[in-house]
């Protein structure tokens, strides 16, 4: 899977009272990376078109990070149906090269003025598939759109 990344560096409004990196800021990293990954991948018109909603969310905190750390956030689509995209992003600590975090979370595309649930289309498939993103067109939808 082709990685998109971004890099950050850990500031004192990123610090909870146990001075490390507060869990709410890796959700927003992970939501923020995610926004980021998809204008860099969408069509202009799909940009206007359409928006992507969080499902659901979950992480697991491997190491805690520090004031003035590194973080190399790397995000990827790991699964699509046509209801459904799934997205992982690694969180690591560039000093040590090691992991401090991971996020999976699903998404589900919106149209932007309707604000209705709007099946994957193909050519956002298509997107999904040129980033070697394996799409599963054989699940049935969990609810009719």
């Amino acid at each position: 899977m082709k990685n998109f990344e971004k890099k950050i560096i850990v500031n004192e409004k990123d610090l909870d009272g146990l001075d490390h990196v507060n869990n709410l800021v890796y959700v927003k990293w992970a939501i923020d990376i995610a926004k980021s990954h998809w204008e860099n991948i969408a069509t202009e018109k799909m940009i206007k078109s359409y928006r992507w909603v969080l499902l659901e969310h979950n992480i697991k905190y491997i190491l805690p990070s520090y004031l003035n750390d590194k973080i190399l956030l790397k995000t990827y689509i790991d699964d699509t149906t046509r209801i459904k995209s799934k997205r992982v992003v690694e969180f690591y600590n560039i000093r040590y090269n090691k992991i401090i975090a991971v996020s999976n979370t699903s998404w589900c595309l919106i149209n932007s003025k309707s604000k209705k649930i709007q099946r994957i289309n193909d050519q956002i498939l298509n997107i999904f598939k040129t980033l070697n993103v394996f799409v599963n067109l054989t699940l049935l939808p969990q609810f009719f759109l």
